[in-house]
């Protein structure tokens, strides 16, 4: 039987020569590492004149001493010469988390820098450094509270605080738990327009009332301002804080002022309740600005429905015209046909007429829900590649009525259905194929049309074309409705209510450049459909209803047009 080998128990460790050899041989490495550790901690600057390690090099060296000197007695008296130093941290401006943060960072530094030169470290070493720490931290603490508890500190914080209070543009009032105003900033009377002595001092509530009657105090929408109404008023009897309560005054001095006034209970350490803080905060220019916005949103509001309605006008013109070409097309069959029948009868001469026939009538059914204006949206699933294919079949022929037409390629993957009304995502289709085909001028071109589902439950459409890319500042101010470039006022403005229509059905329209520097493109995303949801409807479903009403907000992007009506 091997009988194992007996290990020798290490020698005891004493803590003191540990520690002040280490000092001793590391002194400027720990001090560089502390100093480092306080500014990464309090993020401490290094500002000329002002050295940081100083005062650390000073405790290091005094520690190093009493070491030497007295032994574990150093345990008791550091922490003596460590007191002063709580006082000069408070000169330094140190808040007492600051100096909490600093002991920290020395016994983390001495811990390290002890087990890094001696690749290990004892529990004796480790729980000496640990109490001598401990012990100087709560000394400089001591030393810290006993500055600030002095009357000096106390007056010239005061001192400060009232010079704050008086000039900064935040007033400030008291109230006692009876309703009484003790104290109240001299902001409060700039901004009522009263002195202060109409304010403070009296035991009544009554003051308070003729002061909002003298400046007919209202509520923003022009009922009269009460007493009750104060928030210090409410916070008191609610017993909890009243925020944002808005009032508009009119100044003795002239000018009516916009005021903001919120307040909170202040309770005893016992949990009485002791009065309440209220502030004033003048909102005047913030209310005449979003006045001024508002009106301006307003006169905004009418000259995008008077452009839609003119622009969708102009659009349906655009659109007729296609329709003809190809109705055209459809008469010149069925003149062929009839010729044909004349001379000779076959069936298929007939069944020609019939789907000619059907073709005409499909055509017009689609022309006449395109012209629908809707009062309010029809949400229902809508499957992106068979709406693709009837908006495709609608502009086929404006598309290839030119001397070089623009072909559309499809490229579809059946993402399914999404959640949108069927017209109005039909006519988005119908107005990017057409800005394609405007894009691409007299020269023609290709467009490719891809839909694809994404991982995240989405579904993207992008219609892309090979012409020259976007300058960066273009696709900036593309969605920009106040964009006043000429020619872009009406594309900007319907693309951003195409933009708007998208985003209500919680997804998004935006444009890009192709990778490698050919071509430009339009990205719809929208979110799939759930299973769960009722049965997706078919696009044109609801062929021949009509609904009620005219909208002019609902044209969609017509700005193919625009470009079209610039150059004529």
């Amino acid at each position: 039987m091997a009988i194992p080998f007996l290990q020798d128990t290490p020698p005891p460790v004493d803590p003191v020569a540990a520690l002040l050899q280490l000092l001793e041989e590391e002194e400027e490495r720990v001090v560089r590492l502390w100093a480092k550790r306080i500014r990464a901690e309090t993020y401490e600057l290094d500002i000329p004149g002002r050295n940081l390690r100083a005062p650390l090099r000073r405790l290091i060296n005094e520690l190093v001493r009493l070491l030497r000197d007295r032994g574990t007695d150093a345990l008791r008296l550091w922490p003596e010469v460590v007191r002063s130093h709580g006082a000069l941290r408070y000169d330094q401006r140190f808040d007492a988390e600051d100096l909490v943060r600093e002991f920290k960072a020395l016994e983390e530094v001495l811990l390290y820098v002890y087990a890094r030169r001696n690749g290990r470290l004892e529990p004796e070493v480790a729980t000496f450094i640990v109490e001598l720490v401990g012990e100087a931290h709560a000394s400089a603490q001591a030393s810290f509270a006993r500055v600030l508890k002095t009357e000096e500190v106390r007056f010239r914080e005061a001192a400060v605080m009232e010079s704050v209070l008086h000039h900064v543009e935040v007033g400030i009032l008291l109230a006692e738990v009876d309703g009484t105003v003790s104290f109240a900033t001299p902001p409060v009377s700039r901004l009522i327009g009263v002195p202060m002595r109409a304010v403070v001092g009296s035991r009544s509530q009554s003051p308070l009332s003729a002061v909002l009657t003298q400046v007919n105090a209202r509520h923003p929408g022009g009922e009269p301002f009460k007493l009750n109404d104060l928030p210090f008023m409410r916070a008191l009897h609610e017993r909890g804080p009243v925020r944002g309560v808005m009032v508009v005054v009119e100044r003795p001095g002239g000018g009516e002022a916009t005021l903001e006034l919120s307040a909170t209970p202040v309770w005893e350490e016992g949990g009485e309740l002791a009065g309440a803080i209220q502030t004033f905060t003048d909102r005047t220019e913030a209310a005449n600005k979003t006045k001024a916005l508002s009106i301006a949103h307003d006169e905004l509001r009418r000259l995008q429905g008077r452009l839609l309605q003119r622009t969708r006008t102009q659009a349906l013109g655009q659109l007729a015209s296609g329709a003809a070409h190809a109705l055209n097309n459809f008469l010149n069959v069925l003149r062929l046909r009839i010729t044909l029948l004349r001379r000779e009868f076959k069936p298929e001469h007939l069944d020609s007429l019939d789907k000619t026939v059907g073709q005409v009538g499909e055509l017009v059914a689609r022309l006449q829900e395109f012209n629908v204006q809707r009062t309010e949206e029809q949400i229902a699933d809508v499957h992106v590649d068979a709406t693709v294919r009837e908006a495709l079949e609608l502009v086929r022929a404006e598309l290839e009525q030119r001397e070089h037409p623009v072909t559309v390629e499809l490229h579809l993957e059946e993402p399914g259905a999404v959640r949108a009304d069927p017209g109005f995502f039909r006519e988005l289709v119908v107005n990017l194929l057409l800005a394609e085909r405007e894009r691409l001028g007299d020269e023609g071109g290709r467009v490719v049309v891809e839909s694809r589902a994404e991982g995240d439950g989405w579904a993207s459409l992008r219609v892309e074309d090979h012409g020259a890319p976007y300058d960066t500042d273009d696709m900036t101010r593309m969605f920009d409705p106040l964009n006043r470039l000429a020619g872009a006022p009406q594309l900007s403005l319907l693309l951003a209510v195409a933009r708007s229509q998208v985003q209500r059905w919680g997804g998004e329209l935006t444009v890009e450049n192709v990778p490698g520097g050919d071509g430009a493109a339009f990205v719809v995303r929208l979110p799939l459909a759930r299973a769960s949801e009722e049965p997706a409807q078919q696009p044109g479903a609801g062929r021949g209803r009509r609904a009620r009403g005219a909208s002019s907000r609902r044209a969609g992007c017509w700005w193919w047009m625009t470009t079209r009506t610039t150059r004529g």
